[in-house]
């Protein structure tokens, strides 16, 4: 649980200045500002995983431990309804 009654995406006009990245390259690591990260629980459950390294197309791949310590995030229950 996050704790949060509610969360929603970051409008596509905020995204360049908040986060630095385009739409389409977003990545939890290496943003402008250190915003709040929350990971599936089944993260853990992966060898291992992509991410976005910050451009449209371009991925790198690590273990889930090595990507949940590098973008400072949190295992949560998360669902959508």
């Amino acid at each position: 649980m996050t704790g949060n009654k509610k969360v929603e995406m970051i409008h596509v006009k905020e995204l360049l200045p908040l986060t630095s990245y385009i739409r389409g390259g977003c990545s939890p690591i290496g943003m402008k500002k250190a915003l709040p990260t929350w990971f599936h629980q089944s993260l853990m459950e992966h060898e291992s995983v992509y991410c976005s390294a910050g451009q449209r197309g371009l991925q790198f791949h690590l273990v889930p431990a090595d990507l949940l310590r590098a973008a400072k995030g949190t295992l949560a229950v998360l669902t959508v309804c």
